[in-house]
């Protein structure tokens, strides 16, 4: 695991992390894991900027930034393409920024005289063996929405920088700041296009730097950045093709590499054995993450799919599509943002449409958004707070329930009722504190890309830690998201046409065959997830059973999860995603209790 961290204060820390290597030009931060040629710092006098991570600026553009560190313009340093930690320090100020998306979170804590920071929540709890937050960690399962919480961490005596926030260190104290605007002036979806295609295409040149190149070729968002690396140079594209997913990737994938030159496509056929939960009877074959890994569900997958790219000499850097879905569309709950700004005309035309496509009626979409429409974010809390005190609910699928803020999923039903209160308590605090987002669509696609940012990390952890190959995901890098989001949700969530910024950005463009532009179709996993299910329910009864550690906080309960894996073992629709989080969750507790040594004793530390 890759992981960052610093002190500020007095000199006497006698700790390092283990393995670090001091980030020349800045006093006392260093890296773990991070290669020489990541990690990059400008000095001139008392003003420091380093950039960690994938970071398209050269040395002169670092250089040209020393005044704008000195003048305190965070923002500008975020701009740069790629996805990177941006650590600037003038004089008696630091200030460590992250990116939008959470690949490269920033946490800290005080500590006598000074405070600590980092990249790794758990490395800064491991300073004095702190625990994992159960309440905090109830909500990542209840909400997965990062930010509901927002300055708590997964770990008690560890705060977190909310998305869109950097961590601000002066004299005076350290403390979370806002640097992204809390919303985007709006721009016409045909308007923002050629900025979309400007970052995008930027965001994969970044990446395309001289390494082999290897991407996914799937749906429309995978094959849009395999086609922008074949214009550098020779691709190595993969499509993972399984009899039972029963959707078209491979065709277009096989008519896209014939059709685009560089392109270098192999298919990467299933197995019995590549199913969902697969390879969770040893643990210790997992990489330690610093939060629950999604991907620890679909490993034998994603393993797969990686070692065909290692056998082709392609160890190099490899594009995921991840997140586009995120930043390219919409899900139907901006028909609430409709209704609230009294454009009962155009929500009226949109709901005819979703419906359609949903075989329901508008009035039941408009039914479903209506309560949305009439509260905010803090109002929401609290009314999710109030449920939270009542009893369980019975399961139904999420996509019946009225449209929210912040969505209650399955597992919160699983909790103990001390939990379920210690959790609505936190949720009445917040909504003290919360942000007033104008739109419905605009928090939830900032809390998506969080967590699927926070996904995408522990993927990459994954693939260092068992080919070397570097995971990259273009659609989470800072301008990629600005662009797209500043398109308002019901232009690109409109039903009328798939993904239609993407089409607007690359049409006639020569980068993407029409016949990929035109595409309607997207491929899903849930037949793998079942199978997987099914295959491995002793092993999921085990994990979330009575010895779970998330029973033993109070985080699930045995009946109703027993009752879930029932319902899937039948091939009965079950709750697929409350499942994933609780055993990601287990996973990442057992494993924080054999993670090796985060610290060292302070002695000698090699520079880069």
């Amino acid at each position: 695991m890759r992981w960052s961290a610093g002190w500020c204060g007095g000199t006497g820390h006698d700790r390092l992390p283990a393995g670090g290597r001091a980030v020349c030009g800045l006093d006392r931060a260093w890296t773990v894991g991070w290669p020489g040629a990541r990690v990059r710092a400008v000095r001139q006098g008392p003003v420091t900027l380093a950039v960690i991570g994938e970071c398209g600026a050269d040395k002169g553009q670092l250089e040209r930034a020393l005044p704008v560190v000195r003048a305190k313009g965070w923002l500008a340093l975020t701009r740069w393409p790629g996805s990177y930690l941006t650590i600037a320090r003038s004089g008696e100020t630091l200030a460590v920024i992250g990116d939008l998306a959470g690949q490269h979170p920033v946490y800290w804590r005080t500590e006598g005289g000074g405070t600590w920071w980092s990249t790794s929540a758990a490395a800064l709890a491991a300073l004095d063996g702190a625990p994992a937050d159960p309440t905090a960690l109830g909500a990542h399962l209840a909400l997965a929405q990062p930010d509901v919480l927002g300055q708590w961490s997964l770990f008690r005596s560890v705060s977190r920088v909310p998305t869109g926030h950097l961590l601000l260190i002066t004299p005076q104290g350290a403390g979370a700041v806002r640097y992204e605007p809390v919303k985007y002036e709006p721009v016409d979806l045909r308007d923002a296009a050629p900025t979309v295609r400007a970052a995008l295409t930027q965001a994969v040149g970044t990446r395309c730097d001289g390494r082999p190149v290897s991407a996914d070729l799937a749906g429309l968002d995978s094959t849009t950045l395999a086609c922008l690396a074949a214009q550098r140079g020779p691709v190595t594209t993969v499509t993972f093709a399984d009899a039972r997913l029963r959707d078209d990737d491979l065709a277009y994938a096989v008519r896209t590499a014939a059709t685009v030159p560089g392109l270098a496509h192999q298919t990467v056929p299933g197995s019995p054995d590549t199913v969902y939960y697969a390879g969770l009877e040893d643990l210790s074959a997992l990489p330690v993450t610093d939060a629950p890994n999604a991907y620890v569900v679909t490993a034998s997958i994603k393993r797969m799919v990686l070692a065909a790219v290692a056998a082709r000499g392609s160890a190099g850097v490899h594009l995921t599509g991840s997140a586009g879905d995120a930043v390219l569309s919409a899900p139907s709950a901006y028909l609430a943002d409709l209704l609230r700004e009294r454009q009962h005309r155009r929500a009226w035309q949109h709901a005819q449409a979703h419906a359609r496509l949903r075989h329901t009626s508008a009035l039941a979409m408009l039914r479903r958004a209506r309560p949305a429409a009439r509260t905010g974010l803090a109002g929401a809390w609290r009314q999710t707070a109030a449920e939270l005190r009542r009893p369980a609910r019975p399961w139904v699928p999420q996509a019946e329930r009225p449209v929210v803020w912040t969505p209650l999923l399955a597992t919160a039903d699983w909790m103990s009722t001390d939990l379920r209160g210690r959790l609505a308590s936190a949720l009445d605090v917040a909504a003290e504190l919360a942000p007033a987002p104008a739109r419905l669509a605009a928090w939830a696609d900032r809390q998506d890309l969080a967590r699927v940012g926070a996904d995408t990390t522990g993927w990459r952890d994954m693939a260092l830690a068992e080919h070397g190959i570097e995971v990259a995901a273009p659609f989470l890098d800072n301008e990629v998201i600005r662009a797209c989001l500043a398109v308002p949700a019901d232009q690109r969530g409109a039903p009328g046409r798939y993904k239609p910024l993407l089409g607007a950005a690359f049409a006639h463009t020569g980068v993407l065959p029409p016949f990929v532009l035109s595409r309607v179709t997207k491929g899903g996993f849930n037949a793998l997830a079942y199978a997987g299910l099914r295959a491995h329910s002793s092993v999921l009864r085990d994990l979330l059973g009575p010895s779970s550690r998330l029973a033993a906080a109070g985080l699930v309960t045995e009946a109703p999860v027993a009752e879930m894996l029932q319902r899937a073992a039948l091939g009965q629709p079950t709750a697929l995603r409350a499942l994933h989080l609780a055993v990601a969750a287990e996973v990442w507790l057992r494993q924080l209790e054999t993670a090796p040594a985060w610290w060292e004793a302070n002695s000698h530390v090699a520079t880069v």
